[in-house]
């Protein structure tokens, strides 16, 4: 649609910026803190980029205080951080550890303070090594008493003060890479798990949501999905359809049981005629059907562009974990759909498609399928910065980047999509899962790098302060007039 004049962003809109606490806070064992599966598994050889690892991170666990100033001086209106489950459980059941409870009191108590909204995810990727150990996390239907009781502890603990609420983040990533690629925590490449392990986490995602609503009235829950639209490669009938096969397995496949507690019909077939379908048990339709989350959370950063895969087809191809341009590989699902690139558009030096007007097209799909609102929990670029002289980092790129996603964010609210927030990936630099430090996403730069923490100074980026003025006139400046 084009509109005469665009609709402004609500007066209410949350205009926000995000973490994960294995990027970000460091203190790896601070506190009786247990050690989660990244602590383990990025100390195993060739499992990250140098050899990286979140002992020390960007400290942030030592340094909220200062990170939180630097919100409040920007004007951040949310801000969207997870909760290290083996801070709360440090062996994800059983004893409590108050020591990491008081620290997020302290640090809400610190946001809300400087009048920033809370935004909480419950979990970011980071399941207790011990609930690893003991039963193979989401691989055993035990680990959903024991989230369940987690997350009830954080519902009961910080309900009162904090009302915009994460289940589970990315769940199609934490799956994926963990069991069908097999780069992430367990690191397993088995299918038939992956789907199982799959049906778990659905399950588990939909007990903590009807937990909440009866522990947190006031509140707002939602899972965050990782959507990548799909297109297809062109208008030949064969690569329509490869898209619609890479539209239900890569997105329906979640958000359907999310929204409605069912499984797309097609993408269930295919599982069951190639021995893959998750063991479904008595109550467990019903358990998905109850929860309602109150918004569709989405993390949007490209689409993907896809054609037709034959039975002897494209597999799983590498990912560019490098930074160095033309280096990812096509990859599909033989039989159902494989990527291709899109001549339309450009990509950053991690080849992620750099898709504006995709944000928008995915925003209405959304809508228009689950009659939710969504809440924009992660979007942004990352990228090689340079810190200059006199400490400026001039990352014009990243404004370009964010400008255009929030124009489309406009032009959606104006199609009538009704959209509660913007947070932007993410706040500070941080540690990114298997790219290290060189990939910087924040507003603000840390100074440190995969040789070591430095002195991790922070230094206000030039996005930082476009980001302000954003803020400031709730919605897009003219930069030239400005």
């Amino acid at each position: 649609m084009e509109h005469k004049q665009l609709k402004p962003f609500p007066e209410t809109f949350m205009w926000g910026s995000a973490s994960a606490a294995y990027q970000v806070e460091g203190a790896w064992d601070q506190d009786g803190k247990g050690p989660s599966v990244w602590d383990v598994y990025t100390k195993k050889e060739g499992t990250t980029f140098k050899g990286t690892n979140g002992d020390v991170a960007v400290d942030h666990y030592n340094r909220y205080k200062e990170d939180v100033q630097l919100m409040a001086e920007q004007g951040l209106k949310a801000y969207r951080f997870s909760i290290a489950w083996s801070r709360i459980y440090p062996e994800g059941s059983g004893q409590l550890n108050e020591a990491g409870l008081a620290f997020y009191d302290r640090l809400i108590d610190e946001l809300i303070k400087h009048n920033i909204e809370p935004i909480i995810t419950v979990y970011h990727w980071d399941v207790p090594q011990e609930l690893m150990n003991k039963y193979g996390a989401w691989e055993s239907r035990d680990i959903i008493e024991d989230f369940d009781k987690y997350c009830r502890t954080l519902f009961t603990r910080y309900g009162d003060r904090v009302k915009y609420w994460v289940s589970l983040n990315e769940q199609n990533v934490f799956v994926g890479l963990g069991y069908r690629s097999g780069i992430h925590p367990p690191g397993v490449k088995n299918l038939k798990r992956m789907y199982q392990a799959n049906h778990i986490a659905n399950l588990a995602n939909a007990k903590v949501i009807n937990s909440f609503h009866e522990i947190v009235k006031d509140g707002k829950i939602g899972p965050s999905f990782a959507y990548s639209p799909a297109y297809s490669s062109d208008s030949h009938p064969k690569n329509i359809l490869a898209a619609e096969n890479a539209e239900e397995f890569n997105s329906h496949w979640w958000m359907d049981i999310y929204a409605w507690g069912t499984y797309p019909q097609a993408a269930w077939s295919y599982l069951e005629e190639n021995g893959l379908a998750p063991t479904i048990e008595k109550g467990d339709m019903e358990l998905l059907k109850s929860a309602k989350p109150d918004f569709m959370g989405l993390n949007y950063y490209q689409t993907m562009t896809v054609e037709h895969n034959p039975l002897d087809g494209v597999g799983l191809g590498k990912i560019n974990t490098s930074g160095k341009k033309g280096t990812t590989e096509s990859t599909g699902v033989p039989g159902l759909f494989k990527t291709t690139n899109n001549p339309f558009l450009d990509a950053t030096d991690w080849d992620w498609a750099i898709d504006p007007i995709g944000l928008r097209i995915g925003l209405r799909r959304i809508v228009n399928r689950y009659q939710l609102p969504v809440l924009i929990t992660e979007n942004g670029l990352g990228a090689f910065d340079t810190l200059e002289e006199n400490d400026e980092v001039n990352d014009d790129y990243r404004i370009d980047y964010l400008e255009s996603h929030i124009k489309q964010i406009q032009g959606a609210i104006s199609d009538g999509v009704k959209v509660l927030g913007y947070c932007t990936w993410s706040y500070t630099d941080l540690l990114s899962w298997l790219n290290g430090y060189q990939k910087r996403y924040g507003f603000v730069y840390v100074d440190r790098d995969e040789d070591g923490p430095k002195d991790l100074r922070r230094i206000k980026k030039k996005s930082y302060f476009w980001y302000k003025d954003v803020m400031i006139a709730n919605g897009l400046v003219d930069r030239n007039n400005h």
